[in-house]
């Protein structure tokens, strides 16, 4: 049976009373101390000249379309994720298949990807899919060792007319990936004890790429084994997405 207004409205009148009947005065407010008086940000040094330029190149602001690979019916998920790599290293020789080049040995390691079962010699991380743009699709993040070394290249890659166009390209010491809302979330271990880097990239729908929109170190607390320190990003993305059935891990 429902109640009325009035019957609720008795009852907890009621159950109050009883509340205060039986503890005294320690319901009672009490102060919090002084409150410290709020100041504005104090602006230093007026007269400095702004910068020109950047001090440090994110790769903020940059795209690239794969060479030679397409989305069938703009569906990036029909899309081979080890020919997107491929292309990738094709299109970066300096990187991948110079004299000097220092990812080499990923470059070479690629022949170990794609197949069944997987080869645990392959540098290829796991494929996930998750609309990171907005529009309605999903869209690719990639993760590939980079060896020698302990870096991960992290990847986000969308479709643009069809064409397969890399949003977000990031090298660092990772020690986790997330993806929340349209960002991707890159954890990094630190040169400080108990500290981590924590950089995030977050798709602008003006510039239509991924840019890096927060840039700071956390306290992490105590851990047995800290990793190595990470470098700066480098210059050459609560959430569960859905992993792909054909990538190699």
């Amino acid at each position: 049976m429902l109640r009325t207004r009035a019957a609720c409205t008795a009852l907890v009148t009621a159950v109050l009373a009883l509340l205060v009947a039986g503890c005294g005065d320690a319901g009672g407010l009490q102060g919090a101390g002084s409150t410290p008086t709020a100041t504005s940000p104090a602006k230093l040094w007026p007269s400095l000249s702004p910068a020109a330029s950047p001090a440090w190149n994110y790769d903020n602001g940059e795209s690239e379309a794969m060479k030679g690979i397409t989305a069938p019916g703009d569906d990036i998920t029909k899309v081979d994720p080890v020919a997107v790599v491929k292309a990738e290293m094709f299109q970066h020789p300096d990187d991948y298949s110079g004299s000097k080049a220092p990812y080499r040995e990923t470059a070479r390691r690629m022949a170990y990807c794609g197949k069944t079962p997987s080869n645990p010699k392959c540098p290829l991380l796991k494929a996930y899919y998750r609309d990171i743009t907005g529009d309605g699709h999903a869209d690719l993040t990639l993760g590939f060792r980079l060896l020698p070394g302990n870096q991960t290249a992290v990847r986000v890659y969308t479709v643009e007319g069809g064409r397969v166009v890399q949003v977000m390209s990031n090298n660092d010491a990772v020690s986790g990936v997330e993806l929340a809302g349209r960002s991707v979330i890159i954890h990094a271990p630190s040169d400080l004890a108990d500290y981590e880097y924590r950089f995030q990239w977050t798709w602008d729908p003006n510039q239509r790429v991924m840019l890096l929109t927060h840039d700071e170190m956390l306290h992490i607390g105590k851990r047995e084994h800290p990793s190595s320190p990470s470098a700066s990003p480098s210059a050459s993305p609560s959430v569960s997405p859905s992993a792909s059935p054909s990538a190699t891990a």
